[in-house]
């Protein structure tokens, strides 16, 4: 049976009673329940923060100044109290029905603003006891004789009381006296500091800063000096601090005493370092993330003379599919695979690897000669990658493709050097994938002003950028134009007019195809109107818009709302998007084609398409491509062009479609396709393609 969750009140107790005993660990109830009022606010403002969706820093660093004010300055009650924290947020919050990793998430945040409130409060604290030592052990100079005694005991209080380690040192630096706080500090026992000199209690980690202050301090240079050192405990372990030495001088000035206050930060460094790895880190792979990778590139980049760097930016080929069929715990797996791999093949001085995100990881290289280096490291990573890697009893073939950018240091920013290994990895995998490529600046610069013109286009369509031109379909029996090719344009604002081939393909790719075909189709049924339905308009429908399920309804209104007939309108589709295609996608080319509007096949014989399929297609007309065209216009003619024209216009005849020819450009082709058959014909003979009005001119002329 499960129990009813707890009310606000219930949790807010259950958890105040459980951080009261875990700062008490073995202490009797009384003094649990001493300390529990004391931590009750704070608690309060703990929940509260963790219920928040941002967590407010506030109340966490209320709570570490509260443990300060409860007198559990010990540096071991902030991990007690994060983990107190921890199970709080996963045991008691995760019942009120809040993502575990979000819970996760903000109780690192609370924690790391109640170690910054902790260490705040302490350190007040400590200058709090700082300037009373001082000014004790200063009175103790100045004081008669006949007070001495009294400021010796009022001094050893402080001294002994203090919870700042602190140890009193000769001119020359010998210790001589320490305070309790300072013998735990270093396990419990005087041995270590009695008697040894300040100077033998160094560290690998000291700066040549610190010992350079202390000679400053012994040398009457300086009254005194603050650092941050780190000690070697007798048992082995660090002891991470913050010191502060002075100089206490007798009556005639003369330095006499050295007075060491210490503080101890290990905990807080520790709790620093694993925020700064969590921040830095990639919580599934255990690799380096974008942060810490981007950190590295930015100083191989801005490297010294002489320096180069290496970049290799992978991206697993297919991955998606993984997740697909196995689920994401398998795709999981294979990326901590794939990683593990990775991270075997940078094992160099000056490697590095890294996962930026999903499936896509970065290998770096820096040195003198990265040349030959980061070729290496590619084709390390291909092999590496070679071997199947097995999950759940299957082999899965991992494929991965790579750009590599590689270069002098000084040159390039960080951004510019990953963007171009990115374009590269993706020039790489539309190559087939399963290989590397080198940066091209002028590939680059191709893929840089295609995504300029991909983000540009939503924006073009609102904006009213496009237009469209109009090329006449001439009937080749007695030359009168019997229809129009709806050709769209893009007036860009900077780059001019844009051609079709430029920006359609960026359309199809974005979807944006579909809104911008469905405006083509209006503007150019409402221009078909304009002519009285004298000339059929065509217009192009890519396989995309084929997939729209509204493309029939949207079809039909159009044509409704302009008043023109179906038979006004031919919808032209390339061949490969059609030939093979199951009967879902002809469905609704059938639906139209019924309703009166014809479809043509446009680029006929460019594919190798099973001709007799086309008995099923919803076609009728043939729109030959002008690769064959090319050869008519030859003198003589290509003889095996003119084969495969009469081939089309047979087949046409049998099937009772009507053919038209494009890339018309001399009168002699024309006449020649007449001959062979052909129906309809469209190119420069006849017209560029131009506004609607020249057109209009050309219809005037046919009836002249």
């Amino acid at each position: 049976m499960t129990g009813s969750p707890d009310t606000p009140k219930d949790g807010l107790d259950r958890f105040t009673t459980a951080w009261s005993r875990a700062l008490l660990p073995g202490a009797p109830p009384e003094a649990v329940r001493e300390l529990r009022p004391r931590l009750l606010p704070a608690a309060r403002g703990l929940r509260e923060a963790l219920r928040a969706r941002i967590p407010d820093a506030v109340a966490g660093r209320a709570a570490g100044a509260a443990l300060v004010a409860a007198d559990s300055a010990d540096p071991e009650t902030v991990g007690r109290t994060l983990e107190c924290l921890d199970s709080h947020a996963a045991c008691c919050l995760g019942h009120e029905g809040a993502d575990p990793a979000v819970l996760r998430a903000r109780a690192v945040r609370v924690g790391a603003a109640l170690a910054t409130g902790f260490a705040e409060a302490l350190r007040d604290r400590t200058t709090t006891e700082q300037r009373a030592v001082a000014r004790a052990a200063l009175g103790a100079q100045n004081l008669a004789t006949q007070a001495l005694h009294e400021s010796e005991a009022r001094f050893r209080a402080v001294f002994e009381g203090a919870a700042t380690g602190i140890w009193i040192a000769g001119p020359d630096s010998t210790i001589l006296q320490v305070n309790g706080a300072m013998t735990r500090m270093f396990g419990g026992s005087d041995k270590a500091l009695l008697g040894r000199r300040f100077t033998e209690l160094t560290h690998p980690e000291d700066g040549a800063q610190t010992w350079r202050l202390h000679d400053e301090l012994v040398g009457g240079v300086r009254e005194h000096y603050r650092v941050e050192k780190a000690f070697t405990r007798p048992d082995g372990t660090v002891l991470w601090t913050n010191l502060t030495v002075s100089l206490l001088r007798d009556a005639d000035g003369r330095p006499q005493y050295q007075l060491a206050l210490m503080e101890d930060t290990t905990e807080r460094r520790l709790l620093n370092l694993r925020l700064r790895y969590e921040a830095t880190h990639d919580a599934l792979t255990g690799l380096p993330n974008r942060v810490l990778f981007f950190e590295r590139l930015e100083k191989a980049v801005a490297a010294g003379e002489g320096q180069r760097f290496g970049l290799c930016y992978l991206d697993l080929d297919g991955f998606k599919t993984v997740n697909d069929s196995l689920g994401h715990q398998a795709g999981d797996r294979l990326l901590v695979e794939v990683a593990d791999r990775l991270q075997a093949c940078a094992t160099a001085p000056g490697e590095m690897v890294a996962r930026l995100g999903g499936d896509e990881f970065v290998a770096l290289t820096t040195g003198t000669d990265t040349r030959r280096g980061v070729d290496d490291l590619a084709e390390r990573i291909m092999n590496a990658l070679s071997t199947p890697v097995c999950i759940d009893g299957r082999e899965l073939t991992v494929r991965g493709s790579i750009g590599i950018v590689e270069g002098p240091a000084g040159e390039r920013g960080a951004a510019e050097v990953l963007r171009s290994a990115d374009i590269t990895m993706y020039r790489a995998k539309s190559a087939g994938g399963n290989r590397f490529e080198f940066a091209d600046p002028e590939a680059d610069a191709r893929a840089i002003h295609r995504h300029r013109l991909t983000t540009a286009l939503p924006a073009a369509l609102e904006n009213g950028e496009f237009f469209i031109e109009y090329q006449p379909l001439v009937r080749l029996q007695d030359g009168s134009v019997g229809g129009a090719e709806a050709l769209v344009r893009w007036l860009h604002p900077q780059q001019g007019v844009v051609g079709p081939d430029r920006f359609i393909p960026l359309a199809e790719r974005t979807g944006l195809i579909v809104p911008l075909g469905r405006w083509v189709l209006e503007q150019a049924v409402r221009q078909a109107r304009e002519w009285n339905g004298a000339l059929r308009v065509n217009v192009n429908l890519s396989p995309c818009q084929l997939a729209d399920p509204g493309l029939v309804r949207d079809t039909e209104r159009i044509l409704q709302d302009a008043g023109l007939p179906p038979e006004a309108l031919c919808l032209e589709i390339t061949e490969s998007a059609l030939v093979g295609a199951e009967d879902e996608v002809l469905r609704p080319l059938r639906t139209l084609c019924d309703m009166g509007v014809d479809i043509a096949l446009d680029d006929f014989g460019t594919g190798y398409s099973n001709l007799a399929g086309l008995r099923r297609l919803p076609v009728s007309v043939l729109k030959l491509d002008r690769s064959f065209t090319r050869g008519i216009r030859t003198s003589p003619a290509d003889p095996v062009d003119v084969k495969i024209v009469e081939g089309v216009v047979r087949l046409a005849r049998t099937l009772g479609l009507s053919v038209t020819v494009e890339g018309v450009e001399t009168a002699a082709q024309a006449e020649r396709l007449r001959q062979l058959g052909c129906d309809t014909a469209q190119g420069w003979y006849y017209a560029r393609p131009g506004p609607p009005e020249s057109l209009h001119d050309l219809v005037l002329a046919d009836a002249c």
